[in-house]
């Protein structure tokens, strides 16, 4: 069959690649799933088989936004718990996380996944942990939510397997075994895992956090996910109070009980990293292991402020996250690049700690780098696989800032006309394509009524 083209003219570009390249007037040619050709002024001329061609005037074309922590399922318990730190917040809602289902985990998954990618994102991830006895195929039912949404996506299959009564916040009937937990997730890798240029779905081995698992769930989970060839992800330093509960418990700080079960290494990313001083920083550098920052959960939470530029300038891969959308009620990737760049700014660096550029950067290729896909995703470059995202900057809301980067992160939520993933369109006009925006609210709003109700009658 031959190669079809879409050909984007007329518009700013910021390519994200290594050098920042930029064009204030350009073109994107787009062959089926890969981007051919990005360059300054109007694309080449006798480009056979163009199916579609879109004028980007008034727009700024960048790569697709690139999530890197998220719980889906908590999206369906937002606005609870709202003047609560960290672990209060999961102690407050844990029985009721401890009693989602299949249709649950779907809706949610659905909520949270159609409001990420009208919102620019292209590449989701969901880091889900909760697997209540008897509560149906959730790992396959939020994979099944993104293959519908269409946006790339990758699986942090989690676990938990230190409850209440091993001195962890979770209800005892809220965790697995860890033979179980272990057991489950192989066969989730298994079935789901799809390690090939052009991946839609990937799958991560990914244990709660440390006060949450076990000593052996967490070393083993590392020697599974080696084995298996998959990526490792987990929640570290996000407060205080973890930093306490992992020196009281093992006699040592997070980052050095991470080190000592095998999960520092550039196969590995962490959410939140909020509470790490400079030794931490240098062993997540020397080991090249990721963080996914969280800006607006961190706050919500009271949790602090992350060092991100200190960990940029030592070189630790950083990306953006949304985090569960019970610590971030909008839901919405976009938002994080702004709120990266101001909440960094009240901490030591202030004006100097990120600039709108480097924003941009955290949420497109440093997203792509620390979920092991930057040689695919994260940037506009010729061979890269064509997820973009064409953001519409000539309305009230932008119109009169001059820079188009500096209107994107520093303004309002800016509109999407055009979103690409894999080469087809995704959203376009604001509206998601795939499936219906009005019925995912209803079924959402009616599961998350249910889930009340049952917590209720518990």
């Amino acid at each position: 069959m031959a190669v079809q083209r879409i050909v984007i003219e007329n518009c700013a570009i910021a390519t994200v690649d290594a050098g920042d390249t930029e064009y204030a007037s350009g073109h994107i040619v787009v062959a089926d799933n890969r981007i051919e050709s990005v360059g300054p002024g109007k694309a080449p001329e006798n480009l056979e088989n163009v199916v579609r061609r879109v004028d980007g005037t008034g727009h700024l074309a960048t790569p697709g936004l690139v999530n890197t922590h998220h719980h889906f399922y908590q999206w369906i318990t937002r606005g609870l718990a709202t003047d609560h730190n960290l672990f209060n917040w999961l102690v407050a809602l844990y029985p009721t996380w401890a009693r989602i289902d299949e249709p649950m985990a779907y809706a949610a998954a659905q909520g949270s996944l159609a409001m990420m990618a009208r919102g620019g994102v292209t590449t989701a991830m969901d880091h889900h942990y909760v697997f209540p006895k008897g509560s149906g195929d959730l790992s396959g039912a939020i994979i099944r939510a993104a293959r519908e949404t269409g946006v790339r996506f990758t699986l942090a299959r989690g676990s938990m397997d230190r409850s209440e009564k091993d001195g962890g916040l979770p209800p005892d009937f809220a965790v697995e075994t860890l033979e179980g937990a272990l057991a489950a997730t192989e066969a989730t890798v298994d079935e789901h895992h799809d390690a090939s240029f052009d991946s839609m779905t990937q799958v991560a081995v990914a244990p709660c956090s440390p006060f949450s698992v076990s000593t052996e769930l967490m070393k083993q989970g590392a020697e599974l996910a080696r084995r298996k060839g998959v990526r490792l992800h987990t929640h570290g330093s996000e407060t205080v109070e973890e930093e306490q509960f992992c020196k009281e418990l093992f006699g040592m700080g997070p980052t050095d009980y991470f080190e000592s079960t095998g999960w520092l290494g550039e196969d590995v990313w962490m959410a939140h990293c909020v509470h790490m001083n400079d030794s931490d920083i240098a062993a997540f550098a020397r080991t090249k292991t990721g963080v996914a920052h969280c800006p607006s959960s961190n706050a919500r939470l009271a949790a602090g402020i992350a060092r991100v530029p200190d960990m940029l300038a030592a070189g630790v891969p950083v990306g953006l996250g949304v985090d569960g959308t019970a610590s971030n009620e909008s839901g919405e990737l976009h938002t994080e690049l702004r709120n990266a760049l101001l909440i960094n700014r009240l901490g030591a660096h202030r004006e100097a700690a990120l600039n709108a550029r480097q924003a941009l950067r955290l949420g497109t290729y440093g997203g792509a780098q620390v979920l092991g896909r930057a040689s695919q995703i994260g940037s506009l470059e010729p061979g890269k696989l064509a997820d973009l995202v064409l953001w519409k900057l000539d309305t009230l809301a932008h119109a009169s800032i001059a820079d188009p980067v500096t209107a994107l992160v520093f303004g309002a939520a800016a509109p999407v006309t055009l979103s690409l993933v894999n080469g087809r369109p995704v959203v376009e006009d604001s509206r998601l394509l795939n499936v219906d925006e009005d019925a995912i609210a209803r079924s959402t709003r009616d599961e998350a009524q249910r889930l009340a109700r049952i917590t209720a009658q518990a």
